[in-house]
């Protein structure tokens, strides 16, 4: 199957950015559409960005629209969240996913995903 794996997390100030990145071991061809969730204490799970395979198609929420970028490196099976101006309302464990099928507009729903990573703590202090 597919293993994913983020890293880049951490705690940083208000205004500040962090890139995180997802890891993508084993079956590596199932990691069509590749996306970023993120779930903040005593919320529901939600979604942040996605990408296509060739990266020239990209989804954001709203909320993070102008300041978070997703991208990917097939090469290193690697996707990318670089995350600019942060806020504290961005504090919450970001977690990567793979879904088998080409991107579309049913990205932004988590059960779309068939493959998860074990999630990332990402801190924004005020």
């Amino acid at each position: 199957q597919v293993q994913l794996v983020e890293s880049g997390g951490g705690l940083v100030q208000a205004g500040g950015s962090l890139r995180l990145s997802c890891a993508a071991s084993g079956r590596t061809f199932l990691t069509n559409t590749m996306g970023w969730f993120r779930q903040a204490p005593g919320k529901e799970r939600e979604f942040v960005a996605a990408i296509s395979w060739s990266g020239s198609v990209t989804y954001y929420s709203d909320s993070v629209k102008g300041r978070f970028t997703i991208s990917r490196d097939n090469a290193k099976s690697t996707v990318y969240l670089q995350m600019n101006s942060l806020k504290p309302e961005d504090t919450a464990d970001y977690y990567c996913a793979a879904d088998r099928s080409s991107l579309s507009k049913g990205a932004s729903t988590s059960y779309e995903y068939d493959y998860w990573g074990q999630g990332i703590q990402v801190t924004v202090s005020s």
